[in-house]
């Protein structure tokens, strides 16, 4: 079943003068369309991506084209979540750690994009991943100018809505092959160190394989994040509504199951006593 998770942005403030079609936060904007989010991200496999240029965290000038040669696993963060943005990075970085050891240093490299512009600077992407521990030789993160941003995730097939209610966006990993082109789109929050190694095995072994798994059996794997607009405090903040009522049901459950084993505690113990 389709999951919905919550997440931390950064002030709003911090968004103001971004360019359209970035992460910013209108008034009003529908929500992610998930099924067609996931159509969209499918129908980017195969696709060549453009050569743009992005800034790494130290401010020079990286062109997609350099790291053409070896396969690449993509992602898409934003700095100013933490919650899931900094859970899937962690999960990424286990998984790429595995798939390092069975293929071995150097056989493929790895760039996370900070799709929220202007706020997703070098600066802040150098911060986000000091803060979180990354450092592998083959991991960059990027920062692309604001006006490439609806160009960039349209060709990797990466869907994001900004919103007053924050922002909804797929958890992928994109696989790119060593010509540039999307091989396979993996998706969740937690990144199963086989489904990010075997693709880059196939592309690095040179046998690529097709992937016959349906949208519908993908969509369960789908995973989409949002943050929760306050408009009295201008600020992003943590929803807690779903917490509180699956802890509410979860409650009542064991409330239920306990006061029905008492009663038949009760009435076992009471069959005893007339039998005595």
């Amino acid at each position: 079943m389709l999951a919905l998770f919550c997440c931390m942005a950064v002030n709003a403030a911090a968004l103001e003068g971004a360019a359209p079609g970035a992460a910013t936060a209108p008034a009003y904007a529908p929500a992610l369309d998930q099924t067609e989010a996931l159509r969209g991200s499918q129908a980017a496999v195969g696709r060549a991506i453009g050569d743009y240029t992005l800034q790494d965290r130290e401010g020079r000038s990286v062109r997609l084209s350099s790291y053409r040669g070896k396969p690449l696993l993509v992602s898409f963060i934003y700095t100013g979540c933490f919650q899931i943005c900094p859970t899937t990075t962690r999960a990424l970085q286990q998984a790429t750690s595995v798939a390092r050891a069975a293929l071995g240093d150097g056989r493929f490299n790895v760039i996370s994009i900070g799709f929220n512009q202007p706020a997703d600077s070098p600066l802040a992407l150098k911060s986000f991943a000091a803060q979180y521990g990354i450092n592998a030789p083959n991991w960059e993160f990027l920062s692309p100018p604001a006006a490439i941003v609806p160009d960039l995730a349209r060709d990797f097939g990466f869907a994001f809505v900004a919103n007053a209610a924050g922002f909804d966006h797929l958890l992928q990993v994109s696989v790119v092959d060593a010509e540039g082109r999307i091989y396979r789109q993996i998706y969740g929050e937690d990144y199963s160190a086989d489904y990010l190694t075997e693709p880059l095995r196939q592309l690095v072994a040179g046998t690529p394989v097709a992937d016959a798994t349906s949208l519908s059996a993908i969509l369960e794997q789908v995973r989409i994040l949002c943050s929760i607009y306050d408009p009295r405090t201008g600020k992003y903040r943590v929803s807690y509504g779903l917490v509180l009522e699956i802890a509410g049901g979860a409650t009542f459950l064991v409330w239920i199951i306990w006061f029905f084993l008492n009663e038949w505690l009760t009435r076992r113990c009471s069959a005893r006593r007339s039998r005595a």
